[in-house]
């Protein structure tokens, strides 16, 4: 039964059921991933940004007996932003082969078209089952990055100490947990605006203006997701030169995950980045005793900061891809006219 789903009102044994799948389909595909916890799942599936909505449907299996609402065995969701709708699906890996995950995509795909959406963006991991699985349905690579990983247990702290102290004169460090204060927001939000990358991914949109990046701290914290933020600050202009931000999540706290990393063009080449995300190590070492990795995602194209990642100690993990298709064509392929 696949039926329409909002998990600010579902069961507390959905919610449970549906991380179970989950945590299923991490095993068979990403097996050194770390299991997510229910510890706010359910804010993390509800909460948006103003301006965006998700649209969830569930398939559960038939009930054993009146008390039982029925397996979660596989979930869609589409999250509807600017002018693409981004989708999510998860099938449990027992029930794979079976027609469910094309049946979901469907479902999600003609809600898009009705909302009058031209095209659905789809993250793919590479080296599993999506990939096969997402091309069979004509969606085509758009953008790929590389996943590294950072084992924290394998860090030499007294040598990443030194990085963190290896940057320019003129130039310091600032440490905030929880994100940027409201004084500094214009500050850091211009100093990412002014290295927008137009050729970044789509589907990880970053925040380059004041009021948005307070609604995205906001729905950040609201979500169970802690933002950290290491800043270098030019003394002498008072503006920010780079900065870094790392999110550290309550649904899987052992794995944090990298966000921007941004050094502003006319302070390039005084060791801000190696030294602000050394940093940012430091600090997390100290304020989140459950962390042991951190996961960054880069396109091969950003030389300087693969250098970084590697001096700092990450290793290359897979390919994360963002594919698309034209809606239309794909309700078409997926339940042609009859």
């Amino acid at each position: 039964m696949v039926r329409e789903w909002d998990p600010r009102t579902a069961s507390s044994a959905e919610i449970a059921s549906l991380l179970a799948t989950l945590n299923a389909v991490l095993a068979a595909d990403l097996p050194q991933d770390p299991p997510w916890r229910e510890t706010s799942l359910r804010e993390y599936l509800a909460e948006v940004m103003p301006g965006e909505r998700r649209i969830s449907w569930i398939a559960q299996a038939e009930p054993t007996d009146p008390g039982d609402p029925g397996a979660v065995l596989g979930q869609v969701h589409v999250l509807l932003l600017g002018d693409i709708g981004v989708l999510e699906v998860l099938v449990h890996p027992s029930v794979r082969r079976s027609g469910l995950g094309r049946d979901l995509v469907l479902r999600a795909a003609r809600r898009v078209y009705q909302e009058g959406f031209q095209s659905i963006g789809v993250e793919v991991v590479g080296d599993t089952p999506a990939v096969a699985f997402y091309e069979a349905l004509g969606f085509a690579r758009e953008y790929v990055e590389t996943r590294s990983v950072l084992d924290l247990t394998a860090v030499d702290w007294a040598e990443l100490a030194e990085m963190a102290t290896g940057i320019g004169a003129g130039y310091h460090l600032e440490f905030f947990p929880g994100g940027p204060p409201d004084d500094l927001i214009e500050a850091y939000a211009r100093a990412k605006a002014e290295v927008r990358d137009v050729d970044d991914g789509e589907l990880r949109p970053s925040s380059y203006d004041p009021e948005r990046l307070r609604d995205s701290l906001d729905t950040l914290h609201r979500r169970g997701m802690k933002p950290y933020i290491v800043l270098a600050r030019h003394e002498q202009s008072g503006e920010v030169a780079g900065l870094t931000e790392v999110v550290v999540p309550a649904q899987h706290p052992t794995r944090a995950d990298q966000y921007d990393t941004i050094v502003a063009q006319d302070h390039r080449g005084y060791g801000i980045d190696r030294a602000i995300k050394a940093r940012m190590l430091l600090e997390l070492r100290s304020a989140e005793a459950e962390l042991i990795e951190v996961q960054t995602w880069n396109a091969q194209a950003n030389e300087a900061m693969l250098k970084v990642n590697a001096e700092l100690g990450y290793r290359s993990d897979r390919d994360w891809c963002e594919y698309s298709v034209d809606v239309a064509e794909l309700v078409h392929r997926l339940d042609p006219p009859r």
